[in-house]
């Protein structure tokens, strides 16, 4: 008997599929069910897959309320990119983190035999259970996982949503996460929402009329998940200066969150007309919106406006995006599509890495075999932003790895001869451009092997510059 639930396993030709599917649009209308939690969740049935509310939205009521069948369900599927949240459907995590949300403490038998969670995108409170094989991943690039549920490969019986109260006119928000819920909501059989007045009413691709539903579970009052970056190191700053070094006035920016990030964004304020395209927004551009440096008036896809597919921060930037016209929420397959990227002028996308080898190989989801993130739109943005006139593609991470407890002490090399065994390739050679350290950056497009090596090793950590020299020279013959 496999463990991984039956709907996991379908298997269905493309033209036969798309023939079978009943889509819905976005204009459908009917009269939802208002129902409590108990029996919302009730309609799922055994070998279901469940589409989960991902990021900052995940909705925690409804999660809760279904994982609590576990002894009525058999191999039930859960799918969803990054949450900020746990999710009690996790065999681990309802057994450690959660136990005490149980009427009775499941066990981890009983966990597993009622649900399996396959993830988009490995977050936090994921790896665990991806590393003992209670859970898993789905490689996929995120500017395809919508393509996933459109193509009825990952195509959900059921999804559960976290929105806002609807306006005068009937429409409620997807809020904080358009990523891949736009597409849950047009392909899944049955479609469940809670009322959070606690979720921000986001303008663009999320504004679905209630009546869109099959059931909504009201007044679910549940805050929002708030993420906040640590303190800045050194090595933080130089990049982040560096990169800035690399921006030109009326750039479009994509970046994700961090120290690195935040680090960037605090050296561009002498930059002027700035715009941003990007899957994901964070709080550290609202000062360069308010200070009058992001205008987006450059950009060619909606000028004017910021885009993105999804966010997560604080309270600041919750309120900041709430009914604000100037940014837009857009399903990741326009966000993320490297065509729509490419028509932005002087793309500067910045992305990190784990390591990077010495020919511009890229690992950003795993340490060794261990996975504990994902592809997301690093790929997607890297050649969006190649393909950009006046792009910059940049890799960013700091030279060495931290040691805990020993600010002082030189962690292990991040530029390497070889990855780790077992290491994911994100983003090959071939997409390389710019790789950052605290050192410098090197610009790779276009080198040979060798070029590459001594361009990297001059980026490295001084304490690991000769042993890197020697790996190079044993690799290629020759002295770089």
């Amino acid at each position: 008997m496999s463990f991984l639930p039956k709907s996991t396993l379908r298997s269905v030709p493309l033209s036969k599929a798309l023939s079978q599917i009943s889509r819905r649009t976005l204009f459908t209308k009917k009269t939802p069910k208002v129902v409590t939690v108990e029996e919302a969740v009730s309609v799922v049935k055994d070998n279901d897959r469940v589409y989960l509310h991902g990021v900052a939205a995940f909705p925690r009521t409804l999660a809760l309320g279904l994982a609590k069948r576990y002894k009525e369900l058999k191999n039930v599927e859960c799918i969803h990119i990054h949450i900020e949240s746990p999710n009690p459907m996790c065999p681990l995590t309802a057994t450690t983190e959660m136990a005490d949300q149980f009427p009775v403490p499941p066990t981890l038998e009983e966990m597993k035999s009622a649900f399996f969670v396959n993830n988009f995108f490995v977050g936090p409170n994921q790896r665990a259970a991806v590393r003992e094989g209670l859970s898993s991943y789905v490689p996929c690039f995120l500017s395809e996982l919508p393509a996933l549920m459109r193509k009825d490969i990952t195509r959900p019986n059921v999804a559960l949503l976290n929105v806002s109260p609807p306006n005068k006119h009937g429409y409620v928000s997807l809020g904080v996460e358009v990523c891949t819920a736009v597409a849950a909501v047009e392909t899944a059989d049955i479609v469940i929402a809670q009322i959070n007045p606690n979720m921000p009413r986001t303008h663009g691709d999320g504004l679905i009329n209630i009546n869109h539903f099959d059931y909504i579970v009201p007044d679910v009052d549940e805050k929002l998940p708030e993420h906040h970056t640590g303190a800045m190191t050194q090595a933080d700053r130089d990049i982040g200066r560096i990169i800035a070094g690399l921006i030109d006035d009326g750039s479009t920016l994509q970046m994700g969150i961090g120290a690195i990030p935040n680090a960037v964004l605090s050296s561009l304020t002498n930059h002027k007309n700035l715009g941003v395209h990007t899957e994901m927004f964070q709080e550290g551009l609202i000062p360069l919106m308010e200070k009058g440096i992001i205008t987006n008036r450059n950009k060619k896809f909606l000028p004017g406006k910021v885009v993105t597919s999804f966010v997560i921060g604080g309270q600041r930037l919750y309120d900041f995006i709430d009914d604000n016209p100037e940014i837009s929420f857009v399903d990741v397959t326009v966000t993320n599509d490297p065509v729509v990227i490419s028509k932005n002028p002087k793309v500067a996308a910045i992305n990190a890495a784990i390591e990077v080898d010495i020919t511009g190989q890229v690992c950003a989801d795993s340490v060794g075999t261990r996975h504990i993130s994902g592809v997301g739109g690093q790929v997607d943005f890297e050649r969006g932003a190649a393909l950009s006139e006046g792009g910059v593609p940049i890799i960013c991470l700091p030279s060495t790895t931290k040691v805990k407890g020993n600010p002082n002490v030189v962690g292990e090399s991040k530029i390497v001869s070889t990855l780790k065994l077992g290491a994911g390739v994100v983003t090959s050679r071939y997409h390389s451009h710019y790789i950052v350290t605290e050192y410098g950056y090197a610009y790779l497009h276009g080198k040979n092997l060798l070029q590459r090596a001594r361009a990297m090793i001059d980026i490295a950590h001084p304490d690991h510059r000769e042993e890197l020299h020697k790996a190079a020279f044993e690799r290629f013959k020759a002295l770089v």
